[in-house]
């Protein structure tokens, strides 16, 4: 992905569906504490999540690294109960490639037709390493340990725990394919299978109400300040992630604040009217990992402490809600 510091675009501004659930009173409550029981987020199994991913090799379309994974990922979906659907098209990238797209959509509760939530994460990696500080290197494709497999993984781990302890209302993940296939000064060269995606999910019946992104979520002391297009449309899920990652204990991951303005999948959510947050590693000085899209995004940088940390927040905000959409 790339980032866009011009923040004063007001281009989706007309997605946003408010920042406050309440009418900001203090009001009495007679209601019983509701203790919610949180899966336990397995940082050694997201981890090994990671490790699978790698070892196919880089994710690149077209690639028999990128079909091999596409393929475990479905078999992995699958295995855990969701109703998986495989969303292939043929897309043009900015350099006349066609990339034969597949993004792998699980479904969990299908039956429930209304307030459904999306996790989504891209599985696909950049077919070169352009910000490599050895430049005879550029031109060849990273492992993506971080850019790709960390959000897949924590969303794997995710969908294992719902396998095992249902939340009850409906939650749907999709690993997206055809993100980093882009280049500088083009935003629509960017998460194309998630435009593809956004542009049909409508017809398909699969829009959710609000939509959660992971990138870039399992590096070496990173930590995920606010993102700008996530506050502009959704500050109100931005703040009640944040708020599960305090209840989880990871409030220090979290800082408010400012990082960046993204141009990433959840853009093409909100563009089509999904309120949608980024949860992704930033700097507002130094920018993005100093690993991203270089070889050193590989498994020796990836923290199995900073995916327990983004996807325990997850489940927390996920069982959290247990209780709201019993009804």
């Amino acid at each position: 992905m790339i980032v866009e510091m011009a923040l004063a675009t007001g281009l989706l501004l007309t997605a946003s569906c408010g920042s406050s659930k309440g009418n900001g009173r203090a009001e009495e409550s007679t209601a019983e504490t509701v203790t919610v029981e949180v899966p336990e987020f397995s940082a050694d199994s997201a981890y090994s999540y990671v490790k699978k991913q790698v070892e196919f090799g880089p994710r690149v379309p077209n690639t028999g690294a990128h079909k091999a994974a596409g393929d475990w990922l479905v078999a992995q979906l699958e295995s855990r109960g969701a109703e998986v659907h495989e969303q292939r098209a043929d897309l043009t990238a900015f350099d006349g490639t066609v990339l034969r797209a597949r993004n792998i959509f699980g479904r969990f509760n299908p039956e429930v037709k209304e307030g459904r939530l999306l996790l989504l994460a891209h599985y696909d990696t950049r077919p070169w390493a352009d910000q490599d500080p050895d430049e005879s290197l550029r031109s060849k494709p990273a492992d993506g340990a971080n850019d790709g497999a960390s959000g897949v993984a924590v969303l794997l781990e995710t969908a294992r725990q719902i396998a095992v302890d249902n939340p009850g209302y409906g939650i749907d993940i999709l690993f997206t394919d055809a993100e980093d296939y882009g280049t500088d000064n083009n935003d629509e060269s960017w998460a194309m299978g998630t435009r593809y995606f956004a542009e049909n999910m409508r017809q398909a019946g699969w829009k959710p109400k609000e939509a959660i992104l992971l990138d870039m979520v399992g590096g070496k002391d990173a930590t995920f300040p606010w993102e700008y297009f996530s506050r502009q449309n959704a500050a109100y899920l931005d703040n009640e992630y944040r708020e599960a990652a305090k209840e989880a204990g990871y409030r220090d991951y979290f800082p408010e604040g400012f990082g960046g303005a993204v141009m990433d999948d959840h853009v093409e959510l909100i563009k089509n009217y999904v309120p949608a947050i980024d949860i992704i590693e930033y700097d507002g000085e130094t920018g993005f990992s100093p690993v991203w899209h270089t070889h050193a995004d590989n498994l020796e940088n990836i923290s199995a402490q900073t995916l327990k940390a983004v996807g325990q927040s997850l489940l927390q905000f996920i069982y959290g809600r247990k209780v709201e959409n019993k009804e």
